[in-house]
């Protein structure tokens, strides 16, 4: 079946996600054509930076933590399907394809798919945090979707 990755990787996918979301945004910002996608494209890249911390605390005490499945290898499998279709999974994905983009439009509506993306992805993840670590992430993924919210409200400007 290919990789299966244990709770503690998942979470090192989130920082992987999170870190090409600043790098990402970063580069947006730097190149945007206006004043204000580039004020939201830094907000988000800070944004980004702190979700890395997050992540990392979420991280520490995790040791081998095992979620509840229905059957063994479900929820790894789950993860592991989302993981290889996520390309921001990938180390340094981010500047890469905010290296390549041509327009603001263009960088906002790749930045939605980015945002939608996490918010899948890291609703899968709280199955493999600790229940003290799901608060947590139900609190990024709103963050997620302000995110989210913030680049239409970009777009229906542009």
């Amino acid at each position: 079946m290919g990789n299966i990755f244990a709770a503690r990787e998942i979470v090192e996918m989130g920082i992987q996600i999170e870190t090409n979301g600043m790098d990402f945004y970063n580069v947006l910002a730097g190149r945007a054509g206006n004043d204000k996608p580039k004020e939201i494209f830094k907000y988000l890249a800070n944004e980004e930076a702190k979700h890395v911390a997050v992540f990392q605390k979420i991280l520490a005490p995790m040791a081998r933590y095992e979620p509840k499945e229905a059957y063994p290898g479900e929820y790894f499998a789950y993860m592991n399907a989302l993981a290889g279709d996520y390309v921001f999974t990938q180390k340094d994905k981010g500047a890469e394809i905010a290296g390549k983009i041509k327009s603001d439009e263009e960088a906002v509506d790749i930045g939605i798919g980015f945002e939608k993306d996490s918010i899948v992805f890291y609703e899968g993840m709280k199955k493999a945090a600790p229940e003290d670590g799901q608060k947590t992430i139900d609190e990024l993924i709103a963050q997620e979707r302000t995110h989210l919210l913030k680049l239409l409200d970009l777009k229906k400007s542009l």
